[in-house]
């Protein structure tokens, strides 16, 4: 069956419950999503519920409690046990709901991630002891609960509000910007996927680049150190999901200061198409909901690509 058209439920087995869904979103922004309180309070559970508990001792052998507030004032608490983790690709463990008139029902969970050309299939394999406690969660209704739960994880990627209020989140998270670069396209990709030219311009007018390092290929890694006036080195760095030489990069970038704090999570494709002699990029980046920022941040992401490009039209110039 499926819920919402999202969410595919099935029965593979007399005791098991299969669960898929896809999210537009990389395999480690997924895995972190479902593995920090700080995130998992923003998603789990129906819509309409809040946490009165969330704690998480993230390792093999460590426990997790979750306690919700239910409309009506009535409250749901779930408890586990981590057996198994492999970030970013899954986790195992025992689940239990705590609930004494059914028996305190336990089960044990594989998931994974799967990711391909930036998205991630999560697939949540779920296996009881008996098909009588498999038959009892599943016609307990699991697959709306389950379904809404994971709408809302994929609001908390997409940096939409997760709740019922529209203001827990307001703030638009994308950004699109198209340029046209009077320069043959081949050129425009090298710029983007050879560090001597990347470096002379990617980031803001007063930053300089001390080093840049480029692993063009799907699961390959890049990283650029950026110095600012006062000294100061902010490292971006991220993971190629898509590469289509000459047409299409698709990336997360991450920016985080010099203690390793995160300052921005973001996830990019940059597409180039030929217009004449000249090259159309479109740039589309998306601030993903798993940092607090405030609104001037976004203005800020969006400058400094605009300075960025600004900066590459420079560097592509025949006078450059």
């Amino acid at each position: 069956m499926e819920a919402k058209n999202k969410l595919t439920i099935t029965l593979p087995s007399d005791t098991e419950i299969l669960m898929t869904r896809v999210f537009d979103a990389p395999r480690e922004l997924v895995f972190e999503a479902i593995t920090k309180p700080e995130h998992v309070m923003r998603w789990w559970g129906p819509r309409a519920s809040s946490f009165a508990e969330c704690e998480i001792d993230f390792r093999v052998g460590g426990k997790w409690r979750y306690v919700i507030n239910l409309p009506g004032g009535q409250q749901m608490t779930m408890t586990g046990v981590f057996h198994e983790i492999t970030p970013p690709k899954g986790l195992v463990g025992t689940e239990c709901f705590v609930e004494p008139r059914f028996g305190n029902p336990q089960w044990r969970t594989t998931l994974t991630l799967e990711e391909h050309n930036g998205k991630t299939t999560m697939t949540s394999r779920v296996v009881h002891p008996t098909k009588q406690n498999r038959d009892g969660h599943f016609n307990s209704g699991m697959e709306f609960g389950a379904a809404e739960t994971f709408d809302r994880l994929e609001d908390l990627l997409a940096g939409r509000p997760t709740g019922p209020d529209p203001s827990d989140n307001p703030m638009e998270k994308e950004i699109e910007i198209t340029r046209v670069f009077d320069a043959p396209r081949e050129l425009v990709y090298q710029a983007w996927t050879e560090p001597q030219h990347m470096t002379q311009w990617w980031g803001p007018g007063v930053f300089t680049n001390h080093s840049c390092e480029l692993d063009v290929r799907p699961g390959g890694a890049w990283q650029i150190v950026m110095r600012g006036p006062d000294g100061t080195d902010f490292r971006c760095e991220g993971i190629y999901s898509e590469v289509v030489a000459q047409e299409r990069l698709v990336f997360t970038n991450d920016a985080v200061d010099q203690n390793g704090k995160p300052l921005l999570k973001g996830f990019t494709s940059v597409t180039f198409a030929d217009q004449g002699s000249k090259t159309k990029l479109i740039l589309k980046t998306r601030a993903v909901g798993l940092v607090d920022f405030a609104p001037q941040m976004l203005r800020g992401m969006e400058a400094g690509w605009s300075q960025s490009l600004d900066s590459l039209a420079a560097h592509l110039s025949p006078q450059a």
